[in-house]
């Protein structure tokens, strides 16, 4: 690859984040929501916010491969988490728009990060990872459980290390906006 695509692709990697922000208040905006769009959406929310916080409570990052927890059905758990809240965004809203907007952003973004997790990963833990990727899908997850070295039970103090309760909290903020929107546009 050559030098200016590869800067254009750390650009472009390091607005995953901010961008998420502009289509999360791009689907409060847009959204349309109905009793029916925000139960679904708030289940599916909360399973994607219950893998999340599993994978966090086991991810010792940098420090060792996480092969314990949802990391034996798949190597990127909080990856395939957003995906899912990402989905309950859309369902929420009740509106095609942003179902359009989270599909680019899932698309633009995430080969992306799953291509420099994967290159973190070989770089930081070669042999171990070789073997792991052998074993346990990139994304969708497997149910055929990969039992590696390391592990781990669930880590409260783990999950804490790691933020997650931002998540949570972030959570909290979007669908207290959507109730509201819910409440107002009746």
């Amino acid at each position: 690859m050559n030098e200016s695509v590869l800067m254009m692709m750390n650009k472009l990697y390091r607005w995953r984040v901010r961008a998420s922000f502009i289509g999360l208040i791009l689907a409060i905006i847009l959204a349309k929501p109905s009793l029916r769009s925000i139960s679904v959406g708030l289940a599916i929310f909360l399973w994607g916010l219950g893998l999340r916080a599993w994978a966090c409570g086991h991810i010792r990052k940098e420090k060792e491969l996480t092969v314990s927890g949802p990391y034996q059905y798949t190597r990127n758990p909080l990856y395939l988490a957003n995906f899912i809240i990402g989905v309950s965004v859309a369902m929420a809203s009740n509106s095609w728009w942003v179902a359009g907007i989270f599909a680019v952003y899932f698309l633009l973004f995430y080969p992306l990060a799953l291509k420099r997790e994967k290159e973190k990963m070989i770089a930081l833990f070669p042999e171990e990872y070789e073997k792991y990727k052998k074993k346990v899908p990139l994304f969708f997850p497997s149910f055929k459980h990969y039992l590696g070295l390391h592990s781990h039970r669930f880590s409260f103090q783990l999950y804490l290390n790691n933020r997650e309760y931002r998540a949570l909290l972030g959570g909290l903020i979007f669908w207290l906006a959507m109730i509201l929107k819910f409440v107002f546009m009746k």
